[in-house]
């Protein structure tokens, strides 16, 4: 028995097959296409590989028992990652709009899900590009030598270092003090930083020249800003792996824990991580798509960019546990050497007497013969585990743990400029579909006069986002960061997700999908591709959605503050939010997941109190509009 609800007009809102290639013949001219296939599929890899394969993918595996990890994420990466990728791909393809323009076109009670994903995009956008401001603020001090957050400043009075810096650590007091100049609570505003402020404008100003026209400037960028990376990385490994404890840290991230695998979060983390770092529910692909030749292969590309991904997020978590690894020896070395020091100095030992190799043994004679004077020495208990186990992730791995390796490296203002490039090409390829994101469905909505060309349009929405944006340009800034994306991409993006399989299995038609997959690829999609789009995949997004959804609901909501009044500074302080802050939670997370059956609603209100309209949009609306679908037009 097959399971499809009533559709009634959808013949009449899509192109038959023969309209397809007689558009795609017509609109040669008129529409935005790619120059070839390379530029197509590494404007998709620069979208889909951001900074969360860099600094996020990591910290998961290291949480989750190394290797142990890679197991859940390799197999939810084939039954959800890949089946939404090529649903999304064909459907664009298939349809030749964004995502409001698809969903709209597959029923008009759907349209929610592309303005859904329309408002997700605007509001991870609008801290993505904060991020990318503070990588150009470290690119630009980067250019010195020696670099500013290698050493304290002096006090005022110049008989010391500056005391907060002094406390922590040089890298933690430039990257909270220098660059954030942060506040101690989420509702302690404080001023604008100018230097943040002009970051920001240039960062907006960037993306707007790179976007003017869309993919025809877009598709050039993506030639450095998605191949880059994987030259840096590359350097950066064959660097780290010459630096004294960088295989101790690869074999830290690799070595697993098969404990882990009965952890539900486990499974948990993996699915999210595969769903965020595929990109998927923002529109951005679906737009990308649409550019494509109706007989261009979507289900290989999908394979592909699947592939690589995947690929990128194992290499590049290789690369940074290298130089992790090398921090955590450095750390340890450290260590060491201040304990041993101290046994010198007090039982004076000759130079060389006690090594780190000795160094146990020598301790535990000490310990036995003067126990009272060792434990008035306040030895550290130094664990080369122990230092490798402190995962961070996010700004904290790239402005704080990469930043104080590097400076422990020669020549370290080369390895930062390195480092700050990739970053930042990194974050412009995903700012590339996240704006491509916005703009398209604003295009399909006709919010805006349709005399307005692209470069205005696009101009307009870099400005609002700039205006929007200068609240991360507060002293509170990384509050509202860190508030933004923990909840601005979550939840919605799973909404949007579970709601676009159901969309093309059960409203669109998965035997219409099969053939219409069948006309652009040359042959029908095989019983994998059925059993993850009818089955498969919507059960697990509905599994990972009620878990996060429950874990969310019954978690207390805190956040981490820099305050040097705090007991244990320089360790960041646990705060609980204001009460008001929920309103804000509510907004970022409720209102695109709930705009798609309020959507749904305000068209049925509409169509039961204004019969006199057809509101169906019954026209192939494509960028020349002049094509229509065999007159079928209702008056």
């Amino acid at each position: 028995m097959k399971l499809k609800l009533p559709n009634p007009g959808l013949d009449d809102r899509i192109p038959s097959h023969e309209d397809l290639e007689r558009m795609e013949t017509e609109e040669a001219g008129d529409r935005p296409q790619w120059d070839n296939k390379a530029q197509y599929l590494l404007t998709c890899v620069g979208f889909c590989v951001g900074l969360g394969n860099v600094w996020r993918f990591p910290y998961l595996c290291q949480s989750h028992g190394g290797g142990a990890f890679m197991i859940p994420f390799l197999i939810l990466l084939v039954l959800e990652g890949i089946p939404l990728l090529h649903l999304e791909f064909a459907i664009g393809q298939r349809l030749r709009k964004g995502s409001v323009g698809v969903w709209r076109s597959i029923n008009p009670y759907l349209t929610g899900v592309g303005i859904a994903s329309m408002l997700v995009s605007c509001l991870v956008g609008l801290y993505y590009n904060t991020i990318m401001a503070w990588i150009m603020w470290y690119l630009f001090n980067s250019f010195q030598d020696p670099l500013p957050w290698s050493q304290c400043p002096l006090n005022a009075n110049k008989t010391g270092y500056v005391k907060e810096c002094a406390r922590s650590s040089t890298v933690d007091y430039f990257w909270y003090r220098e660059t954030l100049n942060t506040s101690t609570a989420i509702d302690d505003a404080g001023g604008l930083q100018w230097w943040v402020v002009l970051s920001l404008i240039a960062a907006w100003t960037l993306l707007y020249i790179c976007c003017i026209r869309g993919i025809e400037t877009t598709g050039k960028a993506v030639y450095i800003t998605s191949t880059l990376p994987y030259l840096v990385l590359t350097i950066f490994l064959i660097r780290g792996l010459t630096l004294k404890g960088s295989v101790d840290g690869i074999k830290y991230l690799f070595t697993p824990d098969v404990n882990e695998l009965m952890n539900p979060s486990t499974w948990l983390d993996a699915g999210a991580q595969v769903f965020y770092s595929f990109s998927l529910a923002f529109g951005g692909l679906i737009s990308f798509s649409s550019y494509n030749s109706v007989h261009n292969n979507c289900e290989q590309d999908a394979v592909l960019i699947s592939i690589i991904n995947g690929c990128t997020s194992v290499y590049s978590a290789t690369v940074i546990y290298s130089i992790i690894g090398f921090r955590a020896t450095e750390k340890y070395d450290d260590c060491m050497g201040d304990n041993i020091l101290k046994l010198m100095n007090t039982f004076n030992y000759p130079e060389n007497n006690i090594t780190q190799t000795n160094y146990d043994q020598v301790l535990t004679h000490l310990n036995h013969t003067n126990p009272d004077i060792i434990q008035g020495l306040h030895l550290q208990t130094c664990d080369l585990q122990t230092f490798l186990s402190q995962g961070v992730e996010g700004t904290g791995l790239a402005f704080i743990v990469f930043t104080e390796a590097i400076i422990k490296m020669p020549v370290s203002p080369l390895w930062s400029v390195l480092f700050f490039v990739m970053l930042f090409c990194l974050g412009l390829s995903t700012m590339f579909g996240s704006i491509e994101g916005v703009i398209s469905p604003l295009m399909d909505l006709k919010v805006l006069p349709r005399s307005w060309p692209k470069e205005v349009i696009t101009g307009l929405t870099c400005a609002i986002s700039l205006a929007f944006g200068l609240i991360f340009a507060l002293q509170s800034g990384s509050y509202w960061l860190a508030l933004f994306d923990n909840f601005a991409g979550s939840i919605p993006l799973l909404v949007i997700g579970f709601f676009e399989m159901i969309a093309v299995v059960y409203i669109y038609g998965i035997d219409r999908f099969n053939k219409d997959v069948e006309f652009m690829i040359g042959h029908k999609p095989n019983i994998f591709w059925q059993a993850t789009w009818r089955v498969i995949s919507p059960l697990i997004m509905i599994f990972i959605l009620i878990f996060y959804f429950v874990t969310q609901v019954t978690k207390k909501f805190t956040y981490l503050v820099w305050d040097e009044e705090a007991e244990n500074f320089p360790t960041l302080a646990e705060r609980p939010y204001p009460s008001w802050i929920y309103v804000i939670i509510f907004i970022l997370a409720g209102v695109p997941s709930l705009s798609i059956p309020f959507f749904a609603l305000y068209k049925f209100i509409q169509r039961k109190c204004c019969k006199k309209k057809d509101y169906v949009d019954n026209t192939v609306d494509t960028i020349s509009a002049k094509i229509q679908m065999n007159d079928k037009i209702k008056f």
